[in-house]
């Protein structure tokens, strides 16, 4: 063994985890789910616990670390080697964000952290977060939200996010959703009535439960819980699912022996909760582009029973004849702007432009949804997200160029949800809602002739 072996101190596993995750996502682009997955299959539970914690809120909360580092430094945080950046801000969400955890520890492991990777730069992290663990409180403390430039910083955003928000949903509402969305986000179980009833899972489930406003097969589960570990899962009882998520497949109100298209369907929640809410009685067509993923999806139908939904691989935005359907549910790619408490990095990926280039793929696969509608029957779009050119817009246009299609107004029967600009669609905030954020709009085709919007 090396002298400078001997000299090394140990550094917890879910430390060491987090930071890996943080090179891996800011140096790499990878997505912080799968690169906590594979950094922390050897972790157990409690480690991994820690890991998920550090390295999804140092990844929320960059902008926010990155200014106090700024404010802390001699020298620009752009010269700074992206290692050595990586251990600052796996050291001051501890220091900052993270409770329970000493002082002592989150600057000492950071160092090791570094030692590791570039010894040289050990001094500099080791006084730059002695002094976030004294000046960084006020320094937090001193940061505001009364406009949009300073809450892009206080609560983690690119500041083109902050601008948008404030200019769509108005100063007030953009602050609330600001302040929640590094919050936990909401831990929900949707039961597979095929398999089970909502109380015999709730009374089999090994933690807290209540149940999910405006979702009858719907558990918000109050403590943590590894739900793919469970028997449940296993029995093909229960699906991780946001309450976001289930309102889709009510708004098709899907009706047994009907036919459903599903386009977009992987993963495969939205899909297997139709063929519940049907009795599994009809079809579902399930299409899914990428075949890995059209495998994965028909494992998921086997496991929770979904004997109805047949799986076909092919692109959603090119029209197909399969026939025509009762119901159609289009749920396209999309910013994910509604799961970024669920998905700490996407705040970071999504840009303007990518979001005008999804709102032009959006239209494309809506279409193709439309041409497979029949007369008479529901077409659905939902987007995970929080955007007018990706909702309201898309909606508005499809309106305007299939005059056969009228909209149907959902706060009649969904009012809680509302959409405060348009009022017949949902546009579900994770700030009032306290669930993801989700675009709703469902349109209904005439049964012959022409609709006069």
């Amino acid at each position: 063994m090396t002298p400078a072996a001997t000299r090394r101190k140990p550094i917890s596993p879910a430390r060491a985890c987090a930071y890996k995750v943080l090179r891996r996502v800011f140096e790499q682009g990878a997505y912080a789910d799968r690169a906590l997955a594979a950094e922390a299959r050897e972790l157990d539970h409690r480690d991994r616990a820690l890991a998920t914690a550090l390295a999804y809120g140092a990844v929320q909360r960059r902008a926010t670390l990155d200014h106090i580092a700024q404010q802390l430094l001699s020298r620009p945080l752009a010269r700074l080697e992206a290692p050595v950046l990586a251990a600052l801000r796996v050291g001051l969400f501890q220091l900052l964000f993270l409770g329970g955890v000493s002082d002592y520890a989150a600057v000492d492991e950071s160092v090791e952290l570094i030692k590791r990777e570039r010894p040289g730069a050990a001094g500099l992290v080791n006084a730059v977060l002695r002094r976030g663990a004294r000046e960084g409180p006020a320094i937090l403390d001193s940061l505001n939200d009364a406009d949009p430039a300073n809450a892009a910083i206080l609560h983690s955003v690119p500041q083109w996010l902050a601008d948008r928000w404030w200019q769509e949903l108005g100063a007030d509402t953009a602050r609330e959703l600001l302040r929640r969305i590094n919050d936990p986000a909401e831990s929900a179980l949707r039961v597979n009535t095929l398999v089970a009833t909502v109380a015999d899972v709730a009374a089999v489930l090994p933690v807290g439960s209540e149940p999910a406003p405006g979702i009858p097969e719907g558990l918000v589960i109050t403590d943590g819980f590894d739900a793919q570990g469970s028997e449940a899962w296993r029995e093909g009882a229960i699906m991780p699912q946001s309450r976001g998520s289930m309102l889709v497949a009510h708004a098709l109100a899907p009706v047994a022996g009907e036919r459903v298209l599903d386009l977009c369907a992987a993963p495969g929640g939205k899909t297997t909760q139709i063929a519940a809410l049907t009795a599994d009685e009809g079809e579902v067509v399930a299409v899914e582009r990428h075949s890995g993923r059209a495998r994965a999806l028909e494992q998921t139908c086997a496991r929770m029973r979904a004997t109805s939904v047949r799986v076909d691989v092919g692109d959603a935005a090119v029209p197909c004849d399969r026939g025509q359907f009762a119901r159609v549910l289009v749920d396209p790619p999309c910013s994910g702007l509604g799961t970024l408490q669920s998905r700490p990095d996407i705040r970071w990926r999504a840009t303007p432009e990518a979001i005008d280039q999804l709102a032009g793929i959006q239209q494309q696969i809506l279409a193709a949804g439309a041409a497979a509608t029949a007369p008479g029957g529901s077409l659905v779009y939902s987007v995970c997200t929080i955007s007018r050119a990706e909702g309201e817009l898309v909606a508005r246009r499809f309106a305007d160029e299939h005059p056969e299609f009228a909209p149907v107004d959902l706060s009649q029967v969904m009012p809680e949800w509302a959409h405060a600009a348009t009022g017949r669609h949902l546009q579900l905030l994770p700030s009032r809602d306290r669930t993801d954020g989700f675009f709703i709009a469902r349109f209904s085709k005439a049964s012959g002739g022409r609709v006069n919007l």
